[in-house]
């Protein structure tokens, strides 16, 4: 097999949607024709990022497939937790894990109270269930693909980017903190939420920090819908999206704006790479499955997404891999114009 070729991967966050780019990934690390040079994720997306790093760690290709494997099919319903284990972690990952009409009452206490008023003790069975699944002492030592993992600072508004040197579980916590159901994560004395807010996935740490012209987007939320949201909750969830979405398309438009400026020699010099921005798009697969399967944890449910995500990396490779190195597939000015 000829030498793989060298790209970066920026990971979207999205729930159990996740489990998309969990097939994505395992078809890219299956076939070997591609090697990551830095990862950027948030929310569920850098879950996926520090799962795959210490894969590759430990046994590379391989040990990361069954990294990803092992973390997905933990947080299932089918998963190696006890019972106790599995109702305190469906608590989390299902919002409340209770069925209607007791989850309308808890959704509704969601829109009427903070999590310092409902959890005041902050429970989060995820970070203790994330701190057993991966070494972060072990990440943090070794040497393999940079990360950047993205958390919004409840402060400034801006973009929190925390490196593979420094992470802990309190650090992806924080990436994937949603406000309506945790109180913020504290790092270093800066208070925390989900990183999807400003960066969902963030690019700008891909383009700053290494030299890799190339980057493959996975991207799991949708841009587009052809329907009008009536309900409360479409109207919820859309917004969910726009906003989810809305850093990912700013930064489209500022790529797609110092690409013409680099084409038409009004920036030269060895500080300016020209970036190859590509895409994985799960968007228009997963836009058939409501917004309420972002928390659905069972392991049917999450193996068919990652089959869709491996049919379409599959896909991709066949149509995109000879671009890869050689030019940008992804046509930003159709994406925010």
């Amino acid at each position: 097999m000829a030498e793989a070729k060298l790209t970066n991967l920026a990971l979207q966050g999205g729930g159990s949607h996740g489990a998309f780019t969990w097939g994505v990934l395992d078809h890219f690390l299956e076939d070997g024709r591609l090697d990551f040079a830095a990862v950027s994720g948030a929310s569920a997306g850098s879950m996926n990022a520090v799962v795959l790093a210490e894969g590759l760690t430990d046994r590379g290709r391989d040990g990361a497939r069954e990294a990803l494997h092992r973390f997905w099919l933990s947080v299932s319903e089918e998963g190696a937790l006890t019972p106790i284990q599995r109702k305190v972690f469906d608590t989390w990952f299902n919002a409340f894990g209770l069925e209607a009409p007791l989850k309308a009452w808890a959704d509704a206490v969601t829109h009427y109270a903070s999590p310092y008023q409902f959890n005041p003790l902050n429970l989060n069975p995820l970070r203790d269930h994330l701190a057993k699944m991966v070494d972060f002492e072990k990440l943090r030592r070794t040497k393999g693909v940079p990360l950047f993992i993205a958390a919004t600072n409840v402060h400034t508004g801006r973009a929190q980017i925390f490196h593979r040197g420094e992470l802990t579980a309190d650090h992806v916590m924080a990436s994937a903190c949603l406000p309506q159901l945790f109180q913020a994560v504290v790092i270093d004395g800066t208070p925390c939420w989900d990183g999807g807010y400003v960066g969902n996935p963030p690019l700008w740490p891909l383009f700053y920090d290494n030299a890799c012209k190339d980057t493959i987007i996975i991207q799991v939320n949708p841009v587009k819908r052809d329907t009008t949201p009536t309900t409360a909750t479409e109207i919820d969830n859309r917004l969910n999206e726009v906003t989810f979405n809305g850093a990912l398309l700013g930064e489209f438009r500022a790529v797609d704006f110092v690409i013409r400026l680099i084409d038409q020699g009004a920036l030269k010099g060895k500080g300016y790479i020209r970036p190859n921005l590509h895409r994985v798009d799960g968007a228009e697969s997963l836009a058939a499955f409501t917004a309420d399967t972002k928390t659905d944890t069972n392991w049917g449910f999450l193996t068919k997404l990652r089959d869709i995500g491996h049919a379409a990396a599959k896909a991709w490779l066949a149509a995109n891999y000879d671009a890869v190195g050689v030019r940008g597939t992804l046509n930003l000015r159709a994406e925010f114009a």
